[in-house]
């Protein structure tokens, strides 16, 4: 049973003239230390790397619905195999199972996160 369902879209531009203003503080406020090692790994297209995370974040936020979670309690990294994988950190995950799927171009980065009841 889906229990909610969540979208968003960011523009690559947007977040890489946050990263350029604010640096690190705006990247350690967003992201986790393993999302960013993953993302170092990228090389020229990491702002569309971190653009997707970012999306990805919201959507989380829009399907599971709760006011308490924070940047830092939603970790988005990918499998062996490449897949997105969205990790509810800090006890926040306890009942629910988050699917995510990102896409990004050049331009733009898109997310969808699909909660679900843990079984």
């Amino acid at each position: 049973m889906i229990t909610g369902t969540g979208v968003d879209i960011t523009e690559v531009r947007r977040l890489k003239q946050a990263v350029q203003k604010w640096g690190n503080d705006f990247l350690g406020r967003i992201f986790t230390e393993p999302e960013l090692e993953q993302a170092k790994k990228r090389g020229s297209s990491i702002y569309q790397h971190l653009a997707g995370r970012f999306a990805a974040k919201e959507a989380v936020f829009k399907a599971a619905g709760n006011k308490n979670l924070n940047w830092k309690d939603v970790q988005i990294l990918n499998d062996k195999d490449g897949k997105p994988i969205c990790v509810l950190l800090n006890g926040k995950g306890k009942k629910v199972d988050v699917q995510i799927s990102i896409s990004h171009v050049k331009t733009y980065a898109v997310a969808s996160a699909i909660v679900t009841p843990k079984s």
